[in-house]
């Protein structure tokens, strides 16, 4: 269905307060602007910022619904005969080795981090996310193997995989806040990546492979 003009109207809206505020947070820090100063700045009201965003994080985490639903994505797009965590694994070295931005590889990623290092309010909300990306793999994992409600081993397993895509995430901001290249540290994500994969265990890399509906006892 093609998007009617009001709707072209209103992501473009939404998209160009957000940009202008990024830059703002970005220049002066995340505590020390308001959102009347991005209502001004975006030549809009304040209603109308609050009407796309309810919260100040949110204008920071515009695009949050898409981290939080990516495990889950790459989980369910796996291909035959692949395991959930090894679906990760493989789109994480992907990423990583494209130096793509969406895993924090670009110039001026640093910025970002110490925005969200210095406010509270950020760290808060990070930490909101992540609990919402474990939930979600939950349910995912769940749904993909035919769990029960009260089998453990789904949250378990969605932990696993959370903490391969937490650490790899981890490292590459400690690196790029300390004035790395994305090449660089791309190569060092690689080798990290061979590493957690070696720590894993086989019953987590043999977990939900697409094609089973359960997976193989250890």
């Amino acid at each position: 269905m093609a998007e009617g003009l009001r709707e072209r109207k209103k992501r473009e809206t939404r998209q160009r307060i957000s940009d202008i505020a990024t830059g703002l947070f970005l220049e002066h820090g995340f505590m020390n602007v308001t959102i009347a100063d991005v209502a001004e700045a975006a030549d809009v009201s304040v209603n109308t910022v609050y009407n796309y965003f309810p919260a100040k994080e949110d204008l920071f985490f515009d695009r949050s619904e898409g981290t939080v639903e990516q495990l889950s994505r790459w989980v369910r797009d796996r291909d035959a005969g692949e395991s959930a965590a090894r679906a990760v694994l493989r789109e994480l070295r992907a990423e990583v080795e494209a130096v793509s931005p969406r895993v924090g590889l670009m110039e001026g990623y640093d910025r970002f981090m110490r925005c969200v290092q210095e406010a509270p309010p950020l760290r808060s909300r990070l930490w909101s996310m992540r609990q919402e990306i474990h939930a979600h793999l939950e349910q995912t994992l769940r749904g993909e193997t035919g769990a029960p409600a009260g089998d453990p081993v789904p949250d378990l397993m969605a932990g696993q995989i959370c903490w391969i895509h937490r650490t790899v995430f981890e490292a590459i901001g400690r690196e790029m806040v300390a004035g790395r290249a994305p090449r660089d540290v791309s190569r060092e994500a690689l080798l990290l990546l061979d590493d957690i994969e070696e720590l894993l265990s086989d019953r987590v890399l043999g977990y939900a492979v697409r094609g089973t509906e359960r997976p193989a006892p250890v």
